[in-house]
C-alpha cells in the first residue's frame, strides 16, 4: 500500500541519523514520516513556518518547543515537557506528552514494585520531568533527581544508596558514545531491584550491562519509544491502536537492528557461516580480522610476529568497538577476542552472541600463529569456558549452510 503523502509527520531533534522512529511509525500507520534534524538556531523558524501536520519531539527540544504551542494537554502542562505536537485546524500548534504513557508501560514491564520505595532519576531534562511525574503517580515513596550541578549530584549520590529503582534519562552511553555510564559503580546500591535506561541504541548500555552482572532487572527504552509512538500515531491519525502492537513492534525492531556476533575457536567457521548468514538475513557482513588487516595493511600473522600479541589485541578491541556499536550487522570475531575482558561489554552491548562449537580435531592451524605456538588444546582450555559464558546460544558446527540456517531460526524465535 502506498504511503499517504502529507506536508509531514516526523521527528524533531538535533541528532537523528540513527533514530528508530521512522521504522516504528512505518508499522503504526499509512503515513509518511520524516526526520527533521534542526540546530537550536533553526528551531523557531521551523516551528513557525515549517510544513508539517504532526511531530514527535526528542532531545534537546522537549521543553524548548513549549512557547510555540498555543495549547497544551493536561499531561504536557503537569510534566512541563512536550514530545508530541499536532497542528490544529486553525494552524496553531498543540503540545502533548505521550512519553507519560510510554514510561508507565516501561515501569510495569520491569515488574519492580516502587510503592513507597525510593526512585533515583538521573538527569533533569525534559524526559526527566515526565519520569518524575509517572513515578510519583505510581506511588513512589520518594523521587530523587540527580544532576551534574544540582544539590543532589554525582558527588553525593551515595546518600541515596537505598534506591530500589534507578532511571537514566541522560544521553550518557547513547550511540555513538557507547561504553560510557552515568554511574560507573553500582556497588553502593545494595537495595536496587531494577534499572531503566531510556536509551535504546545500544540495546544494552554500559549501565545496563553492569546491572545485569549484579542480577538487577534491566529494561532499555525501546518499549517506551514504541509505546509513546503508538499514542502519537493515534493523535496523528485520529484512530485507536491496540496496545498489543507495542511488544510486537518492539520485537520486530530488535530483530532488525540487533547485531549477530559469532565467537569461537580459530578455524571453527565464523567467516564462512557469517557470509551465509549475511545472505539469509540481508545484513552486511563484517569480519573483524579482515577489517584489522585492511586498516593495518598487514596480515594478522605479520602483525603478531612484528609487534606481538598484546599490540594485536589492542587493535582488535579498537576494531570491535567500531563494529559492535553499529546496528544490524553479522560480525565474525577473532578466536582470541574472549581473552580480553574489556571486549565482553563491547560485544554484548548491541548483539545476540552465538558460540560456534566445532570439534577440536577439525580445527586447522595453518596460518594461525597462536594455534601453532600454543596448540589447539591449550587454547581451548582457556577459551571454551569463556565462549560459553559470553554467549546467548551455543550452536554445534556441522555443515556450514545448515549451521547458518540453525542460527537464523534462533534469531526469528
Amino acid at each position: 500500500m502506498q504511503k499517504l503523502k502529507s506536508p509531514g509527520f516526523g521527528l524533531l531533534g538535533e541528532h537523528l541519523l540513527h533514530s528508530f522512529s521512522p521504522l516504528i511509525h512505518s508499522e503504526l500507520g499509512n503515513y509518511e514520516y520524516r526526520l527533521y534534524e534542526k540546530k537550536p538556531d533553526e528551531l523557531e523558524a521551523f516551528l513557525l513556518h515549517g510544513k508539517f501536520h504532526g511531530l514527535n519531539v526528542t532531545i534537546p527540544y522537549k521543553k524548548e518547543v513549549i512557547p510555540f504551542c498555543k495549547s497544551l494537554s493536561d499531561t504536557a502542562r503537569i510534566t512541563g515537557s512536550v514530545n508530541t505536537i499536532t497542528r490544529q485546524p486553525d494552524g496553531s500548534l498543540s503540545g502533548d506528552n505521550t512519553d507519560y504513557f510510554g514510561f508507565s508501560f516501561l515501569v510495569q514491564k520491569t515488574g519492580v514494585n516502587i510503592t513507597k520505595g525510593k526512585a533515583l532519576v538521573l538527569g533533569s531534562g525534559g524526559s526527566s520531568l515526565t519520569v518524575q511525574a509517572v513515578l510519583r503517580d505510581m506511588g513512589a515513596g520518594e523521587v530523587v533527581v540527580v544532576s551534574r550541578s544540582g544539590p543532589i549530584n554525582y558527588g553525593n549520590i551515595d546518600k541515596h544508596s537505598d534506591a530500589v529503582l534507578i532511571v537514566n534519562t541522560t544521553p550518557l552511553g547513547m550511540y555513538p558514545d557507547n561504553g560510557s555510564s552515568p554511574l560507573p559503580d553500582l556497588g553502593i546500591f545494595k537495595q536496587c531491584k531494577g534499572i531503566i535506561d531510556l536509551i535504546y541504541n545500544p540495546a544494552k548500555t554500559e549501565l545496563l550491562l553492569q546491572a545485569e552482572e549484579r542480577g538487577i532487572v534491566t529494561v532499555n527504552g525501546l518499549s517506551m519509544l514504541v509505546a509513546q509512538a503508538k499514542k502519537a500515531a493515534e493523535l496523528f491519525t485520529g484512530s485507536s491502536i491496540s496496545n498489543d502492537v507495542i511488544e510486537a513492534i518492539s520485537k520486530k525492531i530488535s530483530q532488525k537492528t540487533i547485531n549477530i556476533v559469532l565467537v569461537g575457536m580459530p578455524g571453527c567457521g565464523k567467516t564462512s557461516i557469517g557470509t551465509v548468514l549475511s545472505g539469509l538475513t540481508g545484513r552486511e557482513f563484517a569480519d573483524s580480522d579482515a577489517f584489522i588487516t585492511k586498516a593495518a595493511s598487514k596480515t594478522i600473522p605479520d602483525i603478531i610476529t612484528e609487534h606481538g600479541e598484546k599490540y594485536f589485541r589492542r587493535l582488535e578491541t579498537e576494531m570491535l568497538a567500531k563494529l559492535c556499536k553499529q546496528s544490524g550487522l553479522v560480525i565474525a570475531t577473532g578466536g582470541g577476542v574472549v581473552t580480553q575482558q574489556v571486549n565482553r561489554h563491547i560485544i554484548c552491548q548491541n548483539s545476540i552472541v552465538f558460540f560456534l562449537d566445532r570439534d577440536l580435531n577439525q580445527l586447522p592451524i595453518s596460518g594461525r600463529p597462536l594455534s601453532q605456538r600454543d596448540g589447539i588444546k591449550a587454547l581451548a582450555d582457556v577459551r571454551l569456558p569463556l565462549y560459553s559464558k559470553w554467549s546467548d546460544h551455543t550452536v554445534r558446527v556441522g555443515d556450514i549452510n545448515n549451521t547458518a540456517v540453525d542460527i537464523y531460526k534462533k534469531i526469528l524465535d
